[in-house]
């Protein structure tokens, strides 16, 4: 405030602070008129996976207190490209959301040679929803007992491993490829479609190692059907808390998780930003949201949109070189 006292004197920085004051005041009207018909929330991905399931809980918390419908719309293709794509060129009006993730927002940028959207310079943030990591699962059969003994045996000359991902380029991947690296060892990857063929050829045998998500594969540890070594988190679950994480059982410094998030497109007013993440950091922070997330293996997000954004840039660059190691590229 003494700065604007001082500078006062010149017309120029004058007339900069009044309209700073009128931009104030039109964001504030901006606030109070929205939302004022309902909200479309695009989703990459077909009904009934993570990323669908995430935005119809936040959505129906959204609808009760905006006091305006919020519509899921699933436009699946692409890994999320085709909906992405939809949300970048969308007016920023705050009445589109973009149910983004890790792929969609961090690494599709190294995956893709041309990206038809720039998740930095197309995106808003709002916030994280939420955060999941993966729990390292391998085959009965593999003579492993914990995650050492693994490397171990993945290390042994002519022993040859596979491991199953749920898809080239997405955080599952690119976690098992950081792990890999971080390791020290060589397994071949074979991508599948979704976590469900991912699980289903780990438990046949097909490969002999797997990241697959916790709620996914929790039930088949339990149940005999695999055996559970470590999770990706950099803390133990509160489900699960006889599994160690990677980092302290045998590779210091390593942490994957998968995450999703809402953005909306670039331009949209700050207000409007503002709101949205102030009401969805409520719906996360709603207990039966929490419980369910919890059971889950997942932590609720809530983060600002600054923090979001310097998240997304540190996900892109962390990836990034993931991604150069690794060789991987696009199916």
């Amino acid at each position: 405030m003494k700065t604007a006292v001082f500078t006062c004197f010149t017309g120029a920085l004058c007339m900069g602070l009044v309209g700073t004051g009128l931009a104030q005041t039109t964001s504030k009207n901006v606030d109070q008129a929205y939302p004022s018909k309902p909200i479309r929330f695009v989703v990459g991905f077909g009904a009934g996976g993570g990323n669908d399931m995430i935005a119809r809980t936040v959505s129906r918390k959204l609808t009760d207190s905006l006091g305006q419908q919020v519509i899921v719309d699933n436009r699946p293709g692409g890994a999320g490209i085709v909906a992405a794509v939809m949300v970048a060129k969308a007016p920023p009006d705050g009445y589109t959301l973009f149910a983004g993730s890790i792929s969609t927002l961090a690494t599709n940028v190294s995956m893709h040679a041309k990206l038809p959207y720039d998740p930095i310079r197309d995106f808003a943030p709002v916030t994280v929803t939420t955060m999941s990591p993966y729990v390292m699962a391998l085959n009965p059969s593999v003579p492993a007992a914990n995650l050492k003994e693994f490397i171990a045996l993945a290390k042994t000359s002519g022993r040859k491993f596979n491991y199953a991902s749920a898809g080239t380029g997405g955080g599952n991947h690119l976690s098992q490829e950081l792990f890999k690296t971080m390791a020290g060892i060589e397994i071949a990857h074979v991508p599948y479609k979704g976590a469900a063929e991912q699980t289903t050829a780990l438990i046949s045998g097909e490969v002999q190692m797997s990241f697959i998500q916790v709620q996914v594969v929790l039930p088949q540890v339990r149940a005999g059907r695999l055996k559970g070594l470590a999770i990706t988190s950099a803390q133990r679950l509160a489900i699960a808390p006889d599994l160690p994480t990677i980092a302290e059982a045998a590779v210091p410094g390593y942490e994957a998780t998968s995450w999703q998030g809402v953005v909306v497109p670039a331009g949209t007013p700050r207000a409007i930003v503002d709101r949205l993440h102030v009401e969805i950091s409520k719906a996360l922070q709603a207990t039966d949201v929490k419980d369910r997330m919890t059971a889950e293996g997942s932590t609720a997000g809530g983060i600002a949109p600054a923090a979001f954004a310097a998240f997304i840039k540190s996900e892109t660059v962390k990836w990034a070189n993931v991604v150069k190691l690794s060789g991987a590229k696009a199916e």
